[in-house]
């Protein structure tokens, strides 16, 4: 039972990502409190594959910042259980198991084989990869734990005290809002044309793609509410983080964004291939709209931002091929740009989904909401969401001097968030079984993505890029 109405993963989300918000926040002061804590990053040599984030404790080992970075997880998770009223000492077993078993796959996922992307082979030197990016941490995972959710049900069992998805991934989205407050300040010295057409760009798509994506999955392929909105929002927003912000918004059982944002994961490398192609092949005369078209069609941050790096590589030299230099960054500058205005859309489509849930889906016939219901109904990682966003916002807008130091508080936040998310992956995949995802249809699923991305979205993406970037040229060198 719990012992207050506060007890609840909802506001333990809350503090847990508040608390480890704040604790970045003392580098803005010029005080690390986290830079200890450990980066993942794509490797080839096992030995590199983690770092302390900042590079103040460059110092120190990798093995001893990996370790450190647990010991925190660990003391903030098993204090929230505590207060959920669990047992401490069997929640700390199962958290430290699931913990280790989820960080492996997240280092296995960023072998540079699996997700170098082909602009970043040559550094590896390395003939070909994968090109998952490192969110292929995230399937590696999910297909983990099914397996043993599936085949060793002995060890789920044992685990079950910390298999507690929903409270990770929300967790994971208090600390998400934060990051995105910092790219948008950055954002703010970019052209102001770009900024202004960026924002009016996704506006535009993201309002036609969510309404055309949930009409084709509830009417044509009859998905429930409950998978389609989180489909439509994984492929209108920005994939992973919009999936699992509206399932969570909505109280759709795990299962659902999980299995979105595998999907998303895995087309997105469709388009990371595709895309960029087609973008030379037809946009060398329009690069900006190339860049654009790269942030509103590709459905994952890494794979955006490659596919923007290799078409401004491609397009960039067929126009040197005709006597026409492009000056560096501004397709790339664009990508990022559309992308960044469709990540902020996260926290504002989950709480306006909130209240859609509340008052319409979920309202019995004849009754009336009260505002008490409302707000116990109403997703409390979302504030956090807003409040990590706005502050850091704010800050940086008012002393952009601050920019450095606030990214470098959202690198280490970022640690915490990223192992939240392969948390919620791996434990989802431990309390999922094949014989209900067979039963949820999840072909079906792929097969209503797979219509929707290469049906409409990519064709409106291109047009709404054409809309606000045609004939907006990139400066030219010499």
């Amino acid at each position: 039972m719990r012992a207050t109405r506060f007890a609840t993963e909802d506001w333990s989300a809350l503090a847990i990502g508040l608390l480890l918000f704040a604790l970045s926040m003392a580098a803005l002061a010029g005080v690390d409190l986290l830079g200890w804590s450990a980066a993942t990053q794509v490797w080839l040599s096992p030995g590199k594959a983690v770092s302390p984030v900042a590079k103040a404790y460059g110092a120190l080992p990798g093995s001893a910042s990996l370790f450190l970075t647990y010991l925190l997880t660990l003391a903030l998770m098993t204090l929230g259980a505590a207060g959920l009223g669990l047992h401490p000492g069997r929640f700390a077993a199962a958290f430290s198991a699931i913990f280790w078993m989820s960080w492996l796959c997240w280092l296995a996922g960023n072998n540079a084989w699996i997700a170098a992307t082909p602009d970043k082979r040559a550094a590896f030197g390395i003939p070909w990869s994968l090109s998952l990016t490192g969110e292929a941490g995230f399937i590696v995972a999910l297909v983990a734990g099914l397996a043993i959710g599936n085949l060793l049900p002995g060890v789920a069992a044992r685990l079950r005290e910390a298999t507690r998805p929903e409270w990770y991934v929300k967790t994971a989205i208090v600390l998400l809002g934060g990051w995105l407050g910092v790219q948008a300040a950055g954002a703010r010295g970019l052209a102001t044309a770009v900024l202004f057409r960026g924002f009016a760009a996704i506006v535009e798509a993201y309002l036609i793609y969510w309404a055309l994506v949930y009409l084709v999955a509830r009417r044509l392929f009859g998905l429930s509410r409950e998978w389609a909105a989180p489909l439509a929002s994984g492929i209108s927003i920005c994939g992973v983080s919009a999936a699992v912000a509206t399932g969570a918004a909505i109280r759709a059982r795990p299962i659902v964004p999980i299995m979105v944002s595998s999907l998303v994961v895995l087309f997105a490398v469709v388009e990371l291939v595709l895309l960029p192609l087609a973008a030379q092949t037809f946009l060398a005369h329009q690069p900006l709209v190339a860049g654009a078209w790269m942030g509103l069609a590709v459905k994952t941050d890494g794979a955006a931002m490659a596919s923007g790096a290799i078409t401004e590589a491609l397009v960039r030299a067929k126009a040197a091929a005709a006597g026409v230099h492009y000056q560096e960054g501004w397709m790339l500058m664009t990508t990022a740009t559309v992308k960044i205005f469709i990540d902020v859309f996260i926290g504002v489509w989950a709480f306006v989904l909130a209240l859609v849930w509340a008052y319409g889906i979920h309202r019995d016939a004849g009754q009336g909401v009260s505002a008490a219901a409302i707000w116990e109904r109403s997703p409390k990682f979302v504030l956090g969401y807003f409040a990590t966003f706005l502050v850091l916002l704010g800050l940086v807008v008012a002393r952009p001097d601050l920019l450095e130091a606030a990214r470098l508080a959202t690198a280490e936040t970022n640690v915490f968030r990223v192992l939240f998310f392969v948390m919620t992956f791996f434990t989802i995949g431990m309390a999922s079984n094949f014989a209900t995802l067979r039963a949820e249809g999840l072909g079906r699923l792929a097969l209503v993505y797979l219509v929707c991305l290469f049906g409409f979205i990519i064709w409106i993406g291109l047009g709404v890029s054409w809309l606000f970037f045609h004939d907006v040229l990139p400066p030219r060198i010499g």
